[in-house]
């Protein structure tokens, strides 16, 4: 399956450059990020977050982890957690569960980014499909999502031994 025409029809109206990526099946960032021979810190992975009662993505680097304490701190929220996947079968509907493009605005759901990811000079997000990503400048990302929360909620990976 090629990217969602809900996504490049997004892209393309947003009249941004950007570059359609086909790589071989990935699930997570981290093979994306070997795949693609780039570092983790230049893909993103996007996070379907519950925060209290609403939702909404947030995108980090590939080589960190989200600190859900700095997300609740920032987002002056009770409770944050992950979203079940049943909820994203049927709310994000026609793209791949692990593969979610961090648009928001296409299903009007805030959208968070980690500073840190905004630093590289490219970045490598979801396009919706585990063979698909979009290449696209942080200063592109930012344009497309007006609204976009910058902060740091990310912690470095446990190093294992």
């Amino acid at each position: 399956m090629p990217i969602p025409k809900k996504v490049i029809q997004f892209l393309d109206k947003s009249k941004v450059k950007y570059e359609p990526i086909k790589h071989k099946t990935v699930y997570t960032a981290y093979d994306k990020a070997a795949t693609l021979r780039v570092p983790q810190k230049m893909v993103g992975k996007t996070l379907v977050m519950r925060i209290d009662k609403d939702t909404a993505l947030v995108l980090i680097p590939a080589n960190k982890n989200l600190d859900k304490q700095k997300l609740r701190k920032i987002t002056k929220a009770k409770k944050v957690d992950f979203i079940k996947e049943v909820w994203i079968k049927k709310n994000l509907k026609g793209v791949k569960v692990g593969a979610i493009p961090p648009f928001g605005n296409l299903w009007k759901l805030p959208t968070f980014v980690d500073r840190i990811l905004l630093k590289a000079p490219k970045i490598f997000v979801n396009a919706g499909d585990y063979n698909w990503s979009i290449k696209i400048s942080p200063a592109t990302f930012k344009k497309l999502m007006p609204n976009l929360v910058i902060n740091i909620f990310t912690k470095s990976k446990p190093r294992y031994s």
